[in-house]
Formats: structure tokens, sequence, C-alpha cells
């Protein structure tokens, strides 16, 4: 089925490579014309490709991931048709993406809901990371990786996507499902483990001295607990300050504060993400109604961005080499999140369908991954194309099974 969604978007890729060639050769012969119209064109052309197939999605009634994931892989360095996009644009409206999904999933959870799922969330938690952190581990070791390089890959199995996890519960409209709770209490504590595990890896990399290590980790735990706890405690007092009447002021102050919120994060090595999905539980009653009404196009918009963008930066020439390896990882991660998510489900008491469809919901790897391949490609580099590959096919793979 993906082979043949895959030769249907090139047929419709190459249509439109020729249409853009097309204008791109009118406009060059205007005269006055500059080299900002191909970044333009290029990028209205792209977009304009993304909403074609997103129309193919829904008629065919599947997920928009796997089309993105698989055009950006067409249109991306090494692809059938590379384009010149703007990477500073693309990526940053990708990180966009990744933050509106976070903060629409936050405005579905209550500050109190959030502290009693981390609470029974901590044991599947436990499980998850001794689950999935251990094959990747394994298998850098089995490779004849070091000890750092091989932690890196554990990471990647380690951890979801939770862009990715959020437009699936989006798409399937399973944000108000039982099994719901479960999953965005393991993806919270995967990010919030992201927290201490990015500063760790980070100093190790550099060959930073234990003090180093202990300062950075410090940071990042302290300000994860001073975001949560104002979360917690002042989001009714943070809902009414945000409250207007007027869209357009709730737009602007809401859309703000997330970036605001996200970016403080950043800087203080905490996942941005985290930041993002925080302020969303913060929102709540009328404003978090009308936030999401507004911003909800917002987030369809930049996270088609984002995995169109995530498809660009794979080359696909890298995969063949990495496959075997990674498709077995796949393979064993995909089982053991499922697992996990089975096993999260069922403490919360529901019944045997909401626990698969916990599991498969899990499945996907994504943004995280590929920054932690990105830490350690300079110390290792086969890093790069594994983790590239591995996430391609758990990326693709996990919005299929959880929709059939």
């Amino acid at each position: 089925m993906v082979a043949f969604y895959l030769c249907y978007l090139c047929e419709i890729a190459e249509g439109a490579l020729h249409c853009l060639s097309f204008c791109a050769a009118l406009l060059a012969d205007m005269p006055g014309g500059h080299e900002d119209y191909r970044i333009l064109t290029e990028l209205g052309a792209a977009i304009v490709l993304l909403s074609l197939v997103a129309r193919l999605a829904s008629r065919w009634s599947i997920s928009t991931i796997p089309l993105y994931l698989i055009l950006g892989l067409c249109f991306g360095n090494g692809g059938l048709a590379p384009l010149n996009l703007s990477k500073s644009f693309t990526s940053t409206g990708a990180e966009i993406g990744v933050l509106l999904l976070l903060f629409m999933l936050g405005l579905e959870s209550s500050a109190e809901e959030l502290k009693e799922n981390l609470r029974k969330g901590f044991p599947a938690s436990v499980l998850d990371f001794v689950l999935n952190f251990t094959p990747g581990m394994v298998a850098g070791l089995w490779l004849g990786w070091a000890k750092l390089p091989s932690a890196l890959l554990g990471g990647v199995t380690y951890i979801s996507s939770s862009g990715i996890i959020a437009k699936i519960l989006s798409d399937l409209k399973r944000t108000s499902n039982p099994e719901t709770p479960g999953i965005l209490s393991i993806l919270v504590l995967e990010d919030l483990a992201m927290a201490i595990y990015l500063p760790l890896v980070g100093v190790f990399i550099a060959g930073g001295s234990g003090s180093r290590v202990l300062i950075s980790v410090s940071v990042a735990v302290v300000v994860v607990l001073v975001v949560l706890f104002a979360a917690l405690r002042f989001g009714k007092g943070i809902s009414k300050l945000l409250s207007h009447e007027s869209d357009e002021i709730v737009l602007l102050t809401v859309f703000g504060v997330v970036l605001l919120v996200a970016g403080l994060a950043e800087r203080f090595k905490v996942s941005a993400a985290i930041g993002a999905f925080l302020v969303g539980i913060a929102v709540t009653g009328c404003i978090a109604e009308q936030s999401h009404r507004l911003l909800s196009p917002l987030r369809d918009l930049f996270a088609a961005i984002f995995f169109f963008f995530f498809g660009l930066e794979v080359n696909p020439r890298t995969l063949p080499a990495a496959l075997p390896a990674a498709i077995i990882l796949a393979v064993v991660t995909a089982l053991t999140k499922e697992i996990t998510g089975y096993w999260a489900a069922r403490r919360l008491g529901v019944d045997r369908r909401a626990r698969v469809r916990s599991g498969l919901s899990l499945i996907p790897r994504g943004e995280f991954s590929i920054v932690i391949a990105g830490l350690g490609v300079a110390i290792e580099p086969r890093l790069g194309p594994l983790s590239a590959a591995y996430v391609l096919l758990l990326a693709t793979l996990g919005p299929l099974v959880a929709r059939f």
C-alpha cells in the first residue's frame, strides 16, 4: 500500500515539477526579477502539493502523515526533484508545528488530570524506558560501536514522537478516548526524561567534567519543575489574564505565550514541546475552547510543514545500507511500545481494544530521535543513516497501523 502511495505521489510530484519549471522559466524572463521569487514559488508549490496529498488522505480516509513524509522524501536532498526551499523558514515552521500540536494536546487535559496521570503513569514510564532504550543500546554494542553512541541509539529507539502521536490522536478523533490519558502521561514523562537525557549526553559528547554534568542536569530539572508548578498552581489566573472577547487579541496573546514559554524552555536545555504542552494545560475554561478554535488552522498548516520538512532532511541514498538493521530495530521496538502502551492502558482499567490502540499509538518515532542522532553523528557517522531509516519506517508505519 505504501508503494502505491509513493507511485501515486511521484506522478503528482512530476506534474507539479513541470508546472514549477514552466513558471520559473517565465519569471526568469521578466525584467526586474530577483532570486526571492524562486523561494516563494517553490514554497508555494510545496504547500499546494501538501494540500493535494491532504485531499487524497481525506478521500482514502487515512492519516496525512505518511504522505507528507513521502512527499518530503521526493523533494529533499537526493530525492526526485530537490527544491531550493528556505531552510530557515521551513525549519522554524516545522518547530512551530510541533509546538502547536503539543499545545493543543495540552488543552485536552486539566492541571489536576495531568497531576493524576503523571502519578499513575510513572510505573509505565519506567517499563517504557527499560523495554525501548535497551534494544537500541544492545544494537549499538552489537554493531561494534562505543558505549556513548550506543547509548545515543538507545535514546533514538526509546522516545516516541509527541508531534506525530498528537496528530494521530487529532486525525482519528481519539483525544477523548479512555486510553488517551495513559498515552499522554507516557509522552509527557518521556519528554521530561529528555530534559535530563539531552543535557547529559551533550556534556559527555563535549567531554565535560562531572561538575558540568551535574549543573546542566540540575538546571533542566529546576526549569521543568518551575514550569509544571506554575501550570498546576496558577492555571486559572493565567487563563483569566489571557482571556478577551476579541479573537484577534486572544490569537496573538496565546500564540505569543506558547512561543515565548517554549523558547525559554529551550534556552535552559529543556524540551520546547514540554513548555508548549504545559501552557496548554494551564489554559482552561472558555479561553481553552476559544484558543482551540483559533489555533487549529495554524496547527494544521505548520504541522504539515513539520512532516514535510522531516522528509526533506532525509537523503534517500543513505537509507539502503542501513535498512536491514533499521527494519530489525523497528520490528522489535514496535512490539515493545505495544507492550508498554497495553500495560499502561490496562492500569487505567480500559477494555482490550483500547489497550491495543494505546500501544499502537506509541509506535511512531520522530523529532527527538532525529535530534539525538544529530548529536552523535560526529562521533559515530553510521548513527545518522541508521536513525533516519529507523525513524522514517516507524513515522510512516505508526499512523498506518493506528488507522487500520
